[in-house]
């Protein structure tokens, strides 16, 4: 099989890509390496899954039609699996148009092409954050029409530009929403990477609130399972990819101090209107439909996660954070 992965580089990407080769796929890789968030920490990535014979790499951007259009030529894919995206809430606040332009055009511009050369499946990451203001746990059937961030509101674009090809041309569709995913050579930008960073060389942590707010934490490589199981066939369908048991932020600090044998010093800030005060994911569709459930816990992922840190703290340690 030949998959095109998006955002190979990528967190998330980088890790479905690994799992894929693994199983023997072709991977070609699209990446436009911006630079968001360190360039250093998206080549360390590309390096490990460049050791396998299977892996193909192209910089090029999903705005790029022209580049899409001899990706497409060169390639006849089985599936697309769209993990490019601009990720950040609190940045989609600060430049909301890039948020758009990938997230939205992006996503249609890939569409357009799996119409054109007739590719039959589709997977779109999405995420957690259309839940907000939601009844917990959050289930698929709920109805997302109140995004709080110009991040949400872009993935909530995506979703619906798919179910419109889906309608129109039959491309089968699979959305997967990711649930405050974490683990080795994670990204900067979020709370689990800058406070191993932070509580390793002394420096204080910024807290927003009282650090009793929640998340479902959810292993990469948990996420990366889940999104290859979602290449099968299914018409088209939203799922929920999450932990399935929420832990106070408070307690994921206390889990690196164990981890890192050192206690962090915490600023405790105003709670950020565009975060979500709690998420907690129903998988059971996930397990239904895919077959799919967790099986790292945040305990043992933290583990890993710190010990990765510490493997490779000469260089991980000078990686710039984002707040």
């Amino acid at each position: 099989m030949k998959y095109l992965v998006t955002g190979g580089a990528g967190f998330i990407g980088s890790k479905t890509a690994e799992k894929l080769l693994a199983n023997g796929s072709r991977v070609i890789c699209v990446d436009n390496l911006n630079s968001y968030y360190d360039t250093g920490l998206k080549k360390h990535r590309l390096e490990i899954l460049a050791e396998n014979k299977g892996f193909i790499f192209f910089k090029g951007d999903l705005e790029d039609k022209a580049f899409l259009k001899g990706l497409f030529k060169r390639f006849k894919f089985d599936a697309i699996i769209n993990l490019a995206a601009r990720a950040g809430v609190r940045y989609s606040m600060i430049n909301p148009d890039i948020y758009v332009s990938t997230n939205v055009n992006g996503t249609l511009n890939l569409l357009e092409m799996a119409k054109e050369h007739k590719v039959g499946k589709f997977v779109l990451a999405s995420t957690s954050s259309l839940y907000a203001g939601q009844k917990m746990p959050f289930s698929e059937a709920l109805a997302v029409n109140t995004p709080i961030s110009p991040y949400a509101a872009s993935k909530k674009g995506a979703e619906a530009m798919c179910y419109t090809y889906h309608y129109l041309y039959g491309i089968d569709v699979t959305i997967v929403r990711y649930f405050t995913v974490y683990g080795p050579a994670g990204r900067p930008d979020m709370s689990v990477f800058r406070f191993i960073s932070q509580i390793d060389r002394g420096l204080p942590i910024d807290v927003y609130g009282d650090g009793k707010q929640t998340r479902d934490f959810t292993y990469v490589d948990d996420i990366a399972r889940g999104t290859i199981k979602a290449i099968r066939k299914v018409g088209f369908e939203v799922v929920n990819l999450g932990g399935n048991k929420p832990y106070e932020l408070i307690y994921m600090i206390g889990l690196i101090e164990k981890y890192l044998n050192k206690k962090a010093a915490i600023k405790y800030l105003p709670f950020n209107k565009s975060d979500i005060k709690a998420t907690w994911a129903d998988i059971s569709k996930a397990y239904r439909l895919l077959k799919w459930k967790p099986e790292v816990s945040l305990a043992e992922g933290m583990r890993k996660t710190v010990g990765w840190y510490l493997e490779n703290r000469k260089w991980a340690s000078k990686i710039p954070l984002i707040d």
